[in-house]
């Protein structure tokens, strides 16, 4: 949980400070552009994540600044971390305590998970967004996830290459033996990632779907359908257009069930989608207490926003029972008067003008 947040050339922030006095809520408001968005990608990059946008590293740095930026954080149990990105340099640099250390590092320490506006269109986008988001939240706990998935876009990438240059096939075998290996630890890790999430939702419930998940589904062991999965690759070695169409996780998909309109979630309507959002952040949130016994972040961009006032209170209530810390983000602090244990911070032009706490 974080105590402090400091930024340095961050966006259009110069340097501001922010002190959250052990609240659990913290509500940043003010107009758009003000410079409220920057500060929860920044809370979002010391996860060790590429932050909650996905945009270069070097599109961060403030404009006509230094050309590079800092993240400082003093966390409740006086931990300091840090994420810096100097001009020039490949990649992003992390500290624990002064101290240099892995992004992987930073993602044991703080466990941190988002909705944006983007986020809003999850159940009725492309199953890829919805892999992109789960997969994300699967990397909580298993931190080698999101390295498996990206090893597989490689391994397929050449895979893909070996096909169109006729390469032999002790190359093709040797990627295949890769490309099931990886494949079928992914579908393992989706498919208990979204077992466990399940306990925790009420009003709605998650599955995967995919040709490996089902495999493991229908109760076949991780050996087996790693054998099978490798046959299937053996005997589609063909290129149709220039293309290699193959199943696997790179194709798999998540369902979201409204368990109390018996609906998928993308035929429910707009706003009971963004409350099957949020109760997904909410399940995800108390697993990741119930897991870890670390209190979550969580950064809300604009979500609690468009919520009515009851709505409001609610999640705000689960959030505390979750023992969450969340920075909410609003153009109005008066939708927000009554969020409990809250410290206000107002931005404007890139400037923290004033802290105000809640009575």
């Amino acid at each position: 949980m974080i105590n402090a947040l400091t930024l340095t050339d961050f966006r259009n922030h110069n340097m501001c400070r922010i002190t959250t006095y052990g609240k659990r809520n913290i509500i940043i408001t003010g107009p758009n552009g003000a410079g409220k968005t920057a500060i929860l990608e920044a809370v979002s990059m010391l996860s060790g994540d590429r932050g909650m946008r996905g945009v270069p590293i070097n599109e961060i740095a403030r404009f006509n600044g230094s050309g590079g930026f800092s993240i400082f954080a003093n966390l409740f149990d006086e931990t300091e971390v840090s994420v810096q990105f100097t001009n020039g340099d490949n990649n992003r640099r992390a500290k624990i305590d002064g101290e240099p250390a892995t992004l992987t590092d930073l993602a044991r320490i703080l466990r941190i998970v988002w909705i944006t506006p983007r986020e809003d269109r999850l159940f009725i986008d492309s199953g890829s967004d919805r892999r992109a988001f789960f997969d994300r939240l699967a990397t909580s706990f298993d931190t080698s996830h999101s390295g498996r998935t990206a090893k597989l876009s490689k391994l397929l990438t050449e895979r893909a290459y070996a096909l169109k240059t006729g390469s032999d096939n002790h190359w093709l075998d040797a990627l295949d033996t890769q490309i099931a290996g990886t494949s079928v630890t992914i579908a393992h890790s989706r498919i208990q990632y979204a077992g466990e999430l399940n306990y925790f939702l009420k009003r709605c419930a998650v599955s995967v779907s995919g040709m490996i998940e089902r495999m493991l589904i229908d109760g076949i062991s991780t050996g087996d359908a790693e054998r099978k999965y490798m046959e299937y690759l053996k005997s589609n070695r063909t290129l149709t257009g220039d293309k290699m169409i193959l199943d696997g996780p790179h194709k798999s998909d998540f369902g979201v069930y409204n368990n109390e309109l018996q609906l998928p979630a993308h035929l429910t309507s707009t706003g009971q989608q963004k409350m099957a959002l949020l109760e997904l952040i909410l399940g995800h949130a108390k697993l990741i207490h119930s897991k870890t016994g670390k209190r979550p972040i969580i950064l809300l961009d604009e979500a609690a926003a468009h919520l009515d006032a009851a709505a409001r209170t609610n999640l705000f209530r689960e959030l505390g029972d979750a023992d969450a810390q969340v920075w909410a983000t609003g153009l109005d602090k008066n939708i927000f008067k009554n969020v409990p244990d809250a410290v206000f911070v107002a931005c404007q032009d890139g400037e923290i003008n004033n802290i105000v706490l809640a009575e």
